[in-house]
């Protein structure tokens, strides 16, 4: 069969673009409709990442004009100066099993990045890092949890064979409040409290701007060396901010503060995917009152945000803001909480996760190959 890529150029084809995944995750149960006006916002002008980036949306189609598959290349003048790279970006990667399929779009996507002066293209990214991103390459037995995201298994070989290599991995961890936290952790947490002097508060939603702002700040500090980070701007925040206030429980958004400045956060979601799942990517009036009333039925949550700033690294404070998440979450009847998404080589991090009783459960990968 002969299949080919044409660029998404109206509302019609973006439309096509959209729903294309129901088609591919038709027998996938554990797969996770996106809400379509959140995946439509995404690529988007009123996304404020494209107020320093670029894209271009292809579509892939047989030679009966069906949709076979989707991509995004992206082009982030922000990571490129950070990072002072030439770094092209793919994302909204969607494809039937089909080799030749895959090649085409990314073929597609290498090209339009090469032409805006990149020599390495990565990704999966929807449409930053910020968001969702990698391939699912372990873990496809369970549910995602929100803002992760799942692919089939055959995906590993469409990157493979299109000559992508590992860039990073991610680990994504499980741990269940039913297991507790281990006396020794509980023993060091006292102690960073009685050294640091750290009082922890959890979210003030009377003045949600201002912990925003407050947030913002750490979150700029804290992930400054982190692989891939780029610091977000204050629009963009600001947007993620405003989605997270439909769903936030502010007990589990904590603020750690020495000598009343804060230096640390610690934002934790509850995982409101089995909702979404039932909403199928319909945001309609029954939808609303279907997730107000499964709202408050939630047993899951993930840990979102986690940081200080650079100066406290070492205090142990990121622990401590952890250890009253958990207990915060305990206290609520929330019964897991999902680890992560952790850089393969946060060694710190990743072994301070399973000191407390957490499991990798999943793993996401983002390749990357060079542009020649």
């Amino acid at each position: 069969m002969k299949y080919f890529v044409k660029t998404v150029t109206d509302d019609k084809d973006l439309k096509k673009f959209i729903e294309l995944p129901w088609k591919i995750y038709e027998n996938y149960p554990n797969w996770v409709p996106p809400l379509k006006s959140e995946v439509r916002f995404l690529v988007g002008k009123d996304n404020p990442f494209w107020e320093h980036a670029e894209r271009e949306i292809f579509l892939a189609y047989d030679e009966k004009e069906n949709i076979v598959g989707r991509i995004v290349a992206i082009m982030d003048k922000r990571h490129n100066e950070f990072h002072s790279e030439k770094t092209g970006f793919f994302g909204f990667f969607e494809c039937i099993n089909d080799t030749e399929v895959s090649g085409l779009l990314f073929d597609s996507a290498l090209k339009w990045v090469k032409e805006k002066g990149m020599n390495l293209i990565r990704g999966p990214v929807n449409p930053s890092m910020n968001d969702e991103c990698g391939f699912l390459i372990e873990g496809y037995d369970k549910m995602p949890s929100i803002m992760m995201p799942y692919t089939p298994d055959y995906y590993i070989k469409l990157y493979e064979s299109y000559g992508f290599r590992k860039a990073k991995d991610l680990y994504a961890l499980i741990k269940y409040t039913s297991e507790g936290i281990p006396q020794r952790i509980e023993r060091m947490i006292d102690g960073v409290i009685k050294k640091t002097g750290v009082k922890i508060r959890t979210l003030d939603m009377r003045n949600f701007e201002r912990d925003i702002n407050i947030l913002k700040d750490i979150y700029n500090s804290a992930w400054e060396k982190n692989w891939g980070f780029v610091p977000m701007a204050d629009s963009e925040i600001n947007i993620s901010a405003k989605k997270l206030k439909d769903f936030v429980d502010p007990d589990l958004v904590l603020f750690a503060e020495v000598n009343g400045s804060p230096v640390g956060v610690a934002v934790t979601i509850p995982d409101i995917n089995p909702i979404l799942k039932k909403m199928d990517g319909e945001l309609n009036l029954l939808n609303v009152f279907r997730f107000l009333y499964y709202r408050k039925k939630m047993k899951g949550i993930r840990s979102l945000i986690g940081g200080v700033k650079k100066e406290y690294r070492n205090t142990g404070i990121i622990a401590a803001l952890y250890y009253q998440t958990e207990i915060n979450a305990r206290k609520k009847g929330y019964e897991w909480c999902e680890l992560g998404w952790n850089l393969e080589d946060n060694d710190l991090i990743n072994r301070f996760d399973m000191a407390i009783g957490g499991k990798i459960y999943k793993k996401y990968r983002i390749v990357e190959k060079d542009i020649i």
